[in-house]
């Protein structure tokens, strides 16, 4: 089996690392066979756990024939300068979400693709998970029914544990807080569910104990382009929770996960609630549905190793990544102007813009 196994290089060997790579070893399709660190002491502790030679420098990875793409682990400001390193080296690209630490260095991550003939894939793996996916199905089958309305909430207690040596503490570096850091992830399961977005309308407010500089409370309306409407809520001073409902004319749709197996994908169903309510008397008669044994991680794993096998993008792409990243823009922008809406297609082109005139300063 390994012979026939994508071989991958993992940069960036914290507990995400060890997240994926564990799900990659039970994948048929990838391996992930060198890891590279700046800290020698990770570099060691991730070969004796996972048995994955460690390179000495990104240089001997990158160098490695065998190698057909890298998994970028790394903080959000890293992810631009590394992806560059990785595509100009000929392998194929994925990166955690988001894709970059600003919009602008999303779209040139997402320029790499043409520059260098490479793929970028991004994980946004929630729009994978086993319900999300029966969702999409049950809406392309016309289930449902027209759909006019999604929810969703994502929210943890994030806010209440910060302290000044988190990363997260920071503005600059967790904008919005939750918003950026929890609802980017129901950002891009509305967008896989409900279609293009067209505008974004945003509140936040800061109610943690801690002092930390960032908002720990957000909720977004969305308008997409066909009409329908979502609201995406995120709370940062709250138990973990991740649900999502879908609303049409003929039912609805509800799926919600026990956060706390958000690590181990491969238990979501055991625990998971997804049912289908019909017609206007339908409460009582509440179909609960079974959730199949799936693994997100293993599963976007998987499409990173077909995009590297045969060189064509797949769903978790950077053009979808930079969505979702945009429409957080838009709400932090909608934020600071009290809840204005903000288009995402004006965001974007507004990002586009800056990263020319940054090209033509550095040309």
């Amino acid at each position: 089996m390994s012979g026939n196994r994508v071989k991958v290089g993992i940069v960036g060997l914290g507990r995400w690392a060890k997240v994926l790579t564990r799900a990659a070893r039970t994948s048929n399709a990838i391996e992930i066979v060198s890891g590279f660190s700046r800290s020698e002491e990770s570099r060691a502790a991730f070969q004796a756990e996972f048995g994955a030679k460690s390179a000495p420098d990104l240089a001997s990875l990158l160098g490695d024939p065998n190698i057909k793409g890298v998994i970028l682990t790394v903080p959000n400001e890293q992810h631009l300068p590394l992806a560059r390193e990785v595509a100009k080296a000929g392998k194929h690209v994925y990166t955690e979400k988001p894709i970059a630490s600003t919009l602008e260095e999303g779209l040139a991550i997402e320029a790499l693709e043409k520059t260098y003939g490479v793929t970028v894939t991004v994980g946004h793996s929630a729009r994978l998970m086993a319900g999300i996916r029966a969702m999409g199905k049950a809406i392309a089958a016309g289930e449902l029914g027209r759909v006019g309305f999604l929810e969703a909430n994502f929210s943890n207690e994030r806010a209440l544990e910060l302290t000044p040596k988190a990363w997260r503490w920071y503005k600059d570096r967790a904008p919005g807080g939750p918003l950026s850091q929890l609802a980017i992830h129901q950002f891009d399961v509305l967008h896989y569910l409900g279609g293009e977005i067209l505008e974004a309308n945003s509140i936040a407010s800061k109610l943690s104990p801690v002092g930390a500089e960032v908002d720990d409370q957000s909720m977004t309306v969305l308008k997409f382009v066909d009409g329908k409407i979502g609201y995406v809520g995120s709370s940062w001073t709250s138990p973990g929770v991740f649900c999502v409902r879908v609303f049409g004319a003929k039912g609805l749709m509800h799926y919600e996960i026990d956060f706390g197996t958000w690590d181990t994908p491969d238990q979501l169903h055991q625990t998971s609630t997804l049912y289908i309510q019909r017609g206007k008397d339908g409460y009582g008669k509440r179909e609960e549905l079974p959730v199949p044994e799936s693994d997100m991680f293993r599963a976007e794993l998987d499409m990173f190793a077909e995009s590297c096998r045969t060189g064509r993008s797949n769903e978790l792409n950077a053009r979808n990544g930079n969505t979702a990243l945009a429409v957080v823009y838009a709400g932090l922008r909608s934020i600071d102007r009290q809840g204005q809406a903000v288009r995402i297609a004006d965001i974007i082109a507004e990002a586009h813009k800056k990263l020319a005139e940054g090209s033509r300063n550095v040309a």
